[in-house]
């Protein structure tokens, strides 16, 4: 038995882990790797195994990085089985059309400007039509209800807290005649956070594959995020500037809608138009609604109680649906706030927002998670005093500020508590999704709780379980 590490090693993108055994290979996660371009085209485009022997895959969740290479996993030979929750299978009919879309509409802006430059255009990574073709492939299951993978491997979904329709995943193994119980995290939610419930603890685990995105952090709570956030808007009607927020259309963007939500009812925000920039992020609302039982006790009050029936929608709030729509948003003198995809800030039309604001003094761009090296939000973040947006350099004028008290991942506390929980029949431990320090600095943190097996693996690599 077998455990190959081929994404989320070493970085905090593109989660791939191929389990073998008995000749059978299954997937857990098959997301997109986001970097440099150039690198991330090959590294999406090539897979380290071959698809058609991949038998099942088993998804954790729906955000990009976890399922974003679906498609290209699809229409390179794999016709096996898709599991996730109805949730994440809702969502990622949602998410893989609309990233294929993008794709699409990037590869054809970049070619057209490299056309003028005497250079080759450039395909897109995947199209709507290759979503389409993984979303059939799909098969979803209930938390807490046991479901066969591959003769040997049994999955169950437990409830990770993370984002709409997140698991862990439990896997009851059997080669030979020895039995293993594996659980892989996904990402793992935060306890008390609002919207979903609390990452549930599983029991009896041997091994355990687990994310260590903040592994070396302490989260502000979402309280102190809020005073940021607040600030942010009290300083852009001030100066008549514009609040820039790439945002994960999946539960980001819905968390700080919901906490703008509560400030606009307490009066504490002045009422300027908020926008949430996303085709995507209107039909996530929609597919939240579709999924109240995911939802905590909190919020389920809320809505209740709330004059307009909704968690996601108030009076200064639209959202943006069409191009032309977007467009004039460039043009539209502030304050107001957008809210748009992608959290990287690598696709979508949040490119074009910061394309038509970095240079300007009176606006603010609040970096709202964690960003990948080499991206745009990252250099952002790195305060880079000029970035290059579709070929072009900017200046950056404005001020980037960051709010990591509204991460839907666990911290360095979270982590170590759930690994607690597991003892004593815990094993072996994978250290994963996580880039080098805050690897480490977990993998030490579980050595010092008496796990002695602690393994950060390396891209590529192959363990024996």
């Amino acid at each position: 038995m077998k455990l190959a590490f081929h994404g989320a090693a070493g970085t905090v993108t593109g989660s791939q882990h191929l389990l073998s055994l008995d000749g059978h290979r299954v997937l857990l996660d098959c997301g997109l790797y986001q970097g440099r371009r150039s690198e991330t085209y090959e590294r999406n485009r090539n897979f380290p195994f071959v698809p058609r022997e991949i038998e099942a895959v088993v998804l954790s969740h729906a955000h990009i990085d976890h399922s974003g290479n679906l498609p290209n996993l699809a229409v390179s030979g794999f016709d096996g089985l898709i599991h996730s929750t109805s949730a994440t299978r809702d969502l990622c009919s949602a998410m893989l059309q609309d990233s294929g879309s993008i794709q699409e509409s990037d590869a054809k802006y970049v070619s057209r400007h490299r056309v003028e430059q005497g250079l080759d255009p450039v395909e897109p990574l995947y199209t709507v039509e290759d979503a389409i073709a993984a979303i059939r492939l799909f098969e979803s299951h209930a938390y807490g209800r046991p479901f066969s993978v591959v003769p040997g491997v049994r999955a169950t979904y437990y409830d990770a807290g993370h984002i709409l329709g997140s698991a862990i995943t439990v896997l009851d193994v059997e080669e030979s005649g020895r039995k293993l119980r594996v659980a892989y995290t996904g990402d793992l939610g935060r306890v008390n956070l609002p919207i979903l419930r609390d990452p549930q603890i599983v029991q009896d685990i041997d091994v355990l594959i687990i994310e260590s995105t903040y592994g070396d952090k302490e989260h502000m709570t979402v309280e102190e995020a809020g005073v940021g956030l607040r600030r942010a808007i009290l300083d852009v009607a001030r100066t008549g500037g514009k609040v820039i927020i790439p945002a994960f259309a999946v539960g980001r963007t819905q968390e700080i809608v919901y906490n703008l939500h509560q400030m606009t009812d307490r009066a504490e925000i002045p009422p300027i138009p908020i926008y949430v920039d996303s085709p995507l992020a209107v039909n996530v609302v929609e597919i939240f609604r579709r999924h109240p039982e995911c939802y905590d006790t909190e919020t389920a009050r809320f809505i209740a109680h709330d004059e307009h029936g909704n968690a996601f929608g108030f009076d200064k709030l639209t959202y943006v649906y069409s191009t032309e729509a977007s467009k004039r948003l460039n043009n539209q003198r502030g304050p107001f706030v957008v809210i748009s995809a992608s959290g990287m800030a690598e696709a979508g039309r949040v490119v074009h927002h910061l394309r038509n604001s970095v240079e300007d003094s009176r606006n603010i761009v609040l970096i709202v998670g964690w960003v990948a090296p080499n991206t745009l939000a990252r250099k952002l973040l790195n305060g880079d005093p000029v970035v290059h947006i579709f070929g072009e350099e900017h200046r950056v004028r404005a001020q980037v500020r960051a709010l990591y008290g509204y991460s839907a991942h666990a911290d360095r506390t979270d982590l170590l508590d759930y690994v607690k929980a597991l003892q004593p029949r815990l094993q072996r431990v994978f250290v994963v999704h996580g880039e080098a320090a805050p690897s480490q600095a977990l993998a030490d943190g579980i050595r010092a709780l008496g796990v002695k097996d602690v393994v950060i693996p390396g891209l590529h690599e192959e363990h024996e379980i």
